[in-house]
């Protein structure tokens, strides 16, 4: 494939910089550059775990040595390319700043793709079971498209006072199709706001509209882009920052187009076949373990041989602690994380994590019978009474005039306490200790080189990719202040021209704490692929800030979570347009077009669907068209148990789990001897422990189980530590490319399997749901009923909670 004229990082004559090619007597000024290059390589190995140690080696003996010339070398090759192996095997370190991108064909597909996944997937969001349209079903389907309308549409131009105006501008470039894919990745998951107008309409009987839910979601969408300029020089700039879940995106997009990158170049099957090929074989074999054979899925063959044993279930099944791994469906191998992404000592940390907490803490727990964990299934994310059933909160709570809820201390203290199964309480400390532990974290390995960063102009240290962005303009800081002021308004309007019991103050301390988080929680992100939850710390804070206010707390909760979580899917789709040498501004304009436009379609499309499927959110549908409203529910459970109700029923001093709070001490203490010993020794795996990612990386459990970590860990110890270590070759091409092959034809195939055998009535999905035993032996098992290893005596298993002196 013919590409146009391309610039290197060190072409003289056209990006103004100097040559890569080091002089035999190297001058004064670039050794000097050099050793300071070199010396800030050396000092920050502790920092960066990412970083090659032959690299860290081959520094200190030039410094040692006074290897002028090695000096320059070395520092003229960081350069040049980036210093990681997996920043090299995936992006291109060349640029063609006269490649069109804000083209009309790219912003007409731009507008589609922020239409219709994101309708189609907020349609489906509401169906349980259900599946979601993904940014790489985007990426794929774009291309043929692009390619389409690069042959079709007339050529003509038309002048205009701002240039050349055309419906083809050539081929279907890569920076386009960034451009585009970047669209998708910020409007494509159904937006979390949205939950609040459907909880307040079936779970609170308020109606408060569309242009309440097209605020309120607005808003909290918005807000998170806002900080993500003050975040750019911290989170994007710095060669370090590589975050590894868009290697595989740039592999693919790099790969479609035909560009090559540095470290993938070698002998062999090019990446563009090696993608075609393995798509094609994946996207035939999950019709498997997706329809045909879905026991492949599950996994849990061990269960078969005494489906009864709860024991035996819990230990090796899919729904607990799933110990052996015996899956072959790569969406639930990937659902927690993706192992050809992943840095292999994060995945390390995370197992380390995973057996630490999971495999010892909660099975000791659980037979021990701790918080009568035993009459509870071992891993769920409902709360449940003394009973055994999930907690009923329409019995302490009383109905008021407007339709609302308030809690009632006299139904509680007469019904039950909430119990929480043990694999729930172990993640609620973890996520308490990922919190603290975060800032601890951060400070201690980063706060040098982040205050460096602070004081420095940004040149003062640029790998290539950040110096090819150079010759394009930044966003001004104004747009950012504009959005901010834009986005805080619609907030504000939401909260005070609807009900929502929502003090403005209160709003202005859920922004402050997700932005306080951005940046810690940013660099963790950035170097592991783990990103600490803000959901627990945020229902916990307005739980005690506004007890009894459930409308308020989906609000606090939302926004703080969302400023946070948010403003880094900016920020990470940001680093990869900086990959992709997309403009700044261009991608700006993306980004905000393409969440305002995602948001409002979701918005729309939910209030249609309540307005006109039958029976929609009610428990009839589960036995008609399956719009359950599920996650929504969830939702709404949250915000009762955590708004009505209120954490100091769980966690003030002499409740139950009281306890778990220490998890915020301990979280903060944990990370500092593991700094003093990074520090004594330098070149140690202390360096490689990091304790955020140890507390963080299982934090989807629950809902997911161990068996997708365990999947996880032997996936990732093959390809990023195996194949990695003795067949670097190999993997430095295909690795990444075999990711997104892996994932785009699972989740092509799981939307072609959900919409054409499983969502229509028929025998297609009866033979799904019971057509043999391969796709019904695993759900005859404890561990598909998630069966508790005691059951419940009559009359509960404790007293309430005036029989047991716990009141409220």
């Amino acid at each position: 494939m013919e590409k146009p004229d391309t610039v290197a990082a060190g072409d003289p004559e056209k990006s103004g910089f100097s040559s890569p090619l080091s002089p035999v007597y190297p001058n004064d000024l670039e050794v000097a550059q050099a050793e300071s290059h070199l010396h800030h390589i050396v000092q920050d190995r502790i920092d960066d775990p990412n970083i090659d140690p032959q690299i860290i080696d081959k520094a200190e003996e030039a410094l040692e040595v006074g290897d002028k010339k090695a000096e320059v070398l070395l520092g003229d090759e960081l350069e040049e390319d980036s210093p990681y192996i997996e920043v090299r095997a995936a992006v291109s370190n060349v640029d063609d700043p006269d490649m069109p991108v804000n083209t009309i064909r790219a912003w007409l597909l731009g507008l589609i793709a922020v239409i219709v996944p994101p309708g189609v997937n907020q349609l489906l969001s509401l169906r349980f079971p259900s599946t979601t349209i993904t940014a790489y079903v985007i990426i794929i389907f774009v291309y043929p498209i692009g390619k389409f309308l690069e042959k079709v549409l007339p050529t003509w131009k038309l002048k205009t006072r701002f240039g050349d105006l055309t419906l083809n501008p050539g081929p279907f470039n890569i920076k386009e199709h960034s451009l585009i894919s970047i669209m998708s990745l910020m409007s494509s998951q159904s937006a979390y706001a949205t939950y609040i107008p459907a909880v307040q309409r079936f779970v609170y009987n308020q109606n408060p509209g569309v242009g309440y839910g097209i605020l309120i979601t607005l808003s909290t969408q918005l807000l998170g882009l806002s900080f993500a300029c003050f975040m750019r020089r911290f989170l994007v700039y710095p060669a370090s920052m590589i975050y590894p879940v868009n290697l595989p995106k740039a592999t693919l997009l790099n790969s479609l187009h035909g560009w090559d990158t540095s470290a993938g170049t070698h002998k062999g099957m090019s990446r563009y076949k090696f993608f075609w090929i393995f798509f094609a074989i994946v996207f035939c074999w999950q019709f498997f373990p997706g329809y045909i054979f879905t026991m492949l899925s599950q996994g849990n063959w061990f269960c078969l041989i005494a489906p009864d044993n709860v024991p035996l279930n819990q230990v090796f099944g899919a729904s607990s602690l799933g110990l052996l791994p015996l899956t072959l469906d790569w969406q639930t191998i990937s659902y927690a994380q993706d192992p050809l992404a992943s840095p292999w000592w994060a995945e390390a940390n995370m197992l380390g994590g995973f057996a630490l907490f999971f495999l010892v803490v909660v099975p000791a727990m659980y037979y021990t019978n701790t918080w009568n964990q035993k009459f509870l299934p071992m891993f769920s994310s409902a709360t449940f009474d003394r009973f055994g059933n999930k907690y009923d909160v329409t019995k302490v709570t009383q109905t008021i005039a407007n339709g609302g809820f308030v809690f009632s201390p006299e139904g509680y203290n007469s019904y039950s306490q909430q119990y929480i199964p043990t694999a729930l309480a172990v993640s609620y400390w973890l996520s308490f200790a990922a919190t603290t532990g975060v800032v601890t974290h951060v400070a201690l390995f980063h706060g040098k080189s982040i205050w460096r960063q602070f004081r420095t102009p940004i040149h003062a240290e640029m790998d290539v990719h950040t110096r090819l962005m150079l010759r394009y303009k930044e966003t001004p800081y104004w747009c950012y202040f504009a959005l901010f002021a834009a986005a805080f308004g619609m907030g504000i309007a939401a909260i005070y021209n609807w009900f929502t019991d929502m003090p403005w103050w209160a709003f202005v301390i859920a922004i402050l704490f997700g932005a306080f988080f951005i940046l810690p929680i940013g660099v963790v992100l950035a170097l592991s692929n783990q990103e600490v939850g803000l959901n627990m710390i945020s229902e916990l804070v307005i739980g005690y800030m506004l007890p009894g206010r459930p409308i308020a707390m989906m609000i606090f909760k939302t926004t703080m979570y969302m400023v946070c979580y948010q403003g880094l899917q900016f920020v990470s789709d940001q680093k990869l347009a900086h990959y992709m040498k997309v403009p700044p501004r261009s991608v700006f304009a993306a980004q905000v077009f393409a969440t305002s436009v995602g948001a409002i379609v979701q918005i729309l499309v939910q209030e249609w669907a309540f307005n006109n499927i039958q029976d929609v959110c009610t428990d009839a549908a589960q036995h008609s068209n399956k719009f359950t409203c599920a996650s929504m529910y969830v939702f709404g459970t949250a915000s009762k148990v955590w708004g009505l109700i209120g954490p100091r029923a769980m966690f003030d001093a002499g409740k139950q789990y009281n306890h778990l709070l220490y998890g915020f001490l301990i979280g903060a203490l944990a990370p500092i001897p593991v700094w003093f010993l990074s520090k004594r020794f330098p070149k140690s795996i202390w360096r490689l422990i990091n304790m955020p990612v140890i507390f963080t990386a299982t934090g989807n459990i629950p809902p997911a189980t161990g068996m997708m970590y365990t999947a996880v860990g032997v996936w990732g110890f093959v390809f990023q530590f195996l194949i990695k270590r003795y067949r670097s070759v190999w993997w430095t091409k295909y690795n990444y490319i075999l990711s997104a092959a892996l994932n785009g034809g699972s989740t092509i195939a799981t939307v072609v399997i959900f919409f054409a055998l499983q969502f229509p009535k028929g025998p297609n999905r009866e033979f799904y749901n019971s057509g043999w035993w391969g796709n019904t032996a695993w759900q005859n098992t404890a561990d598909a009923n998630n069966t508790p290893y005691w059951q419940v005596p009559e009359g509960g298993f404790e007293g309430t909670p005036a029989e047991l002196g716990r009141t409220i």
